[in-house]
């Protein structure tokens, strides 16, 4: 089906801020960025998935 592979360091914490940050926002901790919080979080989850389908990036 798909060949997987672990995303880099980089791309793996990007996503981990992405992901940090669209939560912040929906609990209220960034309201500035609280109408984009579900997708900022998908941000996240999109450069996960790309990092995994990728080798190397």
């Amino acid at each position: 089906m798909f060949n997987l592979s672990a995303p880099t360091s980089g791309t793996f914490f990007l996503s981990l801020l992405l992901g940090g940050i669209g939560v912040a926002a929906r609990l209220g901790y960034i309201p500035a960025l609280a109408p984009y919080a579900f997708w900022i979080l998908c941000a996240g989850l999109v450069a996960l998935l790309i990092g995994n389908l990728f080798k190397g990036l």
